[in-house]
């Protein structure tokens, strides 16, 4: 018995630290603020600009279109952050068949305005 101590520690150990990081994001990393993921809001339900109420259900949006996929849990969906922008920037680069709009590659959004919708649906 005295012999497992030590690999019990040691697997405690290990565990507790595998587990301490798996939010995915630092506190320091994961800050927005309240002003960012209010102008991220806007620019996502302009129907100008994002316009992802034509194709997404979301939080506070009036009459939400159904061809994309609702835009909830959003955090665990994407835990990485760079995913989710990509995924708003080109979808096609992770399905070549997408109908959903490259906001990014063709010039919809600016980077500036891709990192406050990133964040603001990341929010959801």
């Amino acid at each position: 018995m005295r012999k497992s101590r030590p690999l019990t520690a040691s697997l405690a150990v290990l565990i507790l630290a595998a587990t301490t990081g798996l939010s995915g994001v630092s506190a320091a990393e994961g800050e927005v603020s309240e002003e960012a993921l209010a102008k991220g809001r806007e620019i996502a339900f302009d129907i100008m600009t994002g316009n992802c109420l034509a194709c997404h259900m979301m939080a506070g949006g009036e009459m939400p279109g159904n061809i994309g996929p609702p835009l909830v849990a959003m955090r665990a969906r994407f835990p990485d952050r760079a995913k989710l922008r990509e995924q708003i920037a080109d979808s096609r680069i992770s399905n070549p068949k997408t109908i959903m709009p490259p906001f990014g590659a063709h010039g919809i959004l600016s980077d500036e305005e891709l990192d406050m919708v990133t964040d603001f649906v990341q929010s959801l």
